[in-house]
């Protein structure tokens, strides 16, 4: 394992560039990684625009925008766009439960009733549509891990796969456009059965709304104070918010619908040309304070703010002085927690995942890559990631002391293969490995 860096002065927490070749990284190798976005995906129309952040060994090897933020007005994209990042906003509200755990707060093998009364005799689907289900009792209750895991039996109403996760659509759990409140989220979902019993299974779900819940719960805190007073203030990350105030909604970006063949709709309006226009940053629902604050994807950010949270994990929890986590519990969270130590692949029954290779397992609010060679693209045991729906993206990989950051706006994220792309060229741009 490569040394451990000392932690980061507290007058670094902006980070800073440095030429590529002094990290390790070839230029040639970025300019070839920006030419292959500029003509596969913007010259094509099918991203509006692009940016790039890579950092290593301390220090931003390459930051680079291309195309636009907002086709319609000609805005360009520019570092400082603030992007929706959907479900990065996991991760974050992870990191913000662990932090409870840490404390003594809350325990990762308590039941999740212990703290949600309503949902004590949670049962599981077995036939029927809403609201004319017949269930079975769980094999046992649903523990607080299993929400971190994704272990819980919950879902998504876009999975589109079972009669349940019908029943989160009929009553708008979890969706693009975000309904309701959290707590009328926990009180729907107490009468809907599970999708199966927790711990047997792997499905993305809402999970981490439902922790968004549990800390404003169990810190007495109003959940977006929380994250503010404890990770984005002392961070400094003052563009990461559940909505874009008026004086920063210039560089708010507009998101677009991808809509090949097959793929789900997300409410878009009206085609124009190969995207079609899915969220107007002049009009957008981001643009006012929401009565849902999603745990699971409701974060508006900047590259830069992100990155400077991913630099505080990829330091072993602190930057600049700011401690989130100890690097104990942050090892914890990194590694797989599939039940038999499987990969996603084998026990995942989601239509739908922003992770979905071999070899890759779920840690606690992360996938963890468990073996590179069965993912078929360059990488480390032991990287972790995750993404957005409008194709946002980051890996962290300790191994090579490297942060990877990718912003687009473009739904859904399974339209096209670009993270697995953005993998093989930025990884090809290492000349002086750890390994």
């Amino acid at each position: 394992m490569p040394a451990q860096r000392k932690p980061e002065a507290a007058h670094e927490l902006t980070a800073t560039s440095a030429p590529p070749a002094t990290l390790g990284m070839s230029s040639v190798g970025f300019s070839r990684l920006e030419d292959h976005l500029k003509r596969r995906y913007l010259e094509s129309g099918r991203f509006p625009g692009t940016q790039t952040l890579v950092y290593r060994r301390g220090h931003i090897a390459h930051s680079a925008v291309q195309g636009y933020a907002d086709l319609e007005r000609k805005v360009p994209m520019k570092d400082d766009t603030i992007f929706r990042i959907y479900s990065m906003t996991k991760p974050i509200t992870t990191v913000a439960f662990m932090m409870l755990v840490e404390e003594g707060h809350v325990a990762l093998d308590e039941p999740v009733h212990k703290y949600i009364p309503q949902w004590k005799d949670l049962r599981v689907f077995v036939a029927g549509t809403v609201p004319l289900f017949q269930t079975r009792p769980v094999n046992r209750p649903m523990q607080i891990v299993d929400l971190l895991r994704h272990t819980s039996g919950l879902t998504y109403g876009f999975q589109q796969r079972s009669n349940v996760d019908a029943a989160y659509r009929e009553k708008k759990i979890g969706e693009v456009i975000k309904a309701g409140t959290m707590q009328s989220m926990i009180d729907e979902l107490a009468n809907i059965p599970l999708e199966f019993s927790p711990g047997e299974a792997w499905n993305y779900s809402v999970s981490t709304d439902v922790l968004g819940y549990l800390i404003e719960k169990i810190s007495g805190k109003p959940f977006e104070q929380f994250l503010k007073e404890r990770i984005f203030d002392p961070l400094g990350m003052n563009d990461t918010a559940f909505y874009v105030p008026g004086e920063k909604a210039h560089r708010f970006a507009a998101c677009y619908n991808a809509s090949p063949g097959g793929m789900a709709s997300f409410h878009a309006p009206g085609a124009k040309g190969s995207l079609t226009l899915q969220d107007d940053p002049t009009t957008s629902s981001f643009l006012t304070p929401p009565s849902f604050i999603s745990g699971g994807g409701g974060l508006c950010s900047t590259a830069a703010d992100y990155l400077t949270f991913c630099r505080a994990l990829l330091n072993g929890g602190e930057l600049g002085g700011v401690r989130l986590l100890a690097p104990k519990t942050l090892a914890l969270m990194t590694t797989n927690h599939l039940p038999g130590g499987h990969d996603l692949t084998q026990l995942s029954r989601s239509l739908f995942s922003e992770a979905t290779y071999a070899g890759v397992g779920f840690g606690l609010g992360f996938s963890v890559t468990m073996n590179p060679a069965l993912t078929l693209i360059p990488g480390s045991a032991g990287e972790y990631a995750w993404g957005g729906a409008a194709t946002t993206s980051f890996w962290i990989d300790p191994a090579e002391d490297l942060i990877a950051i990718f912003m687009t706006q473009v739904l859904p994220s399974s339209a096209y293969p670009v993270r697995r792309e953005l993998r093989t060229l930025v990884y090809s741009a290492i000349t002086d490995s750890n390994l």
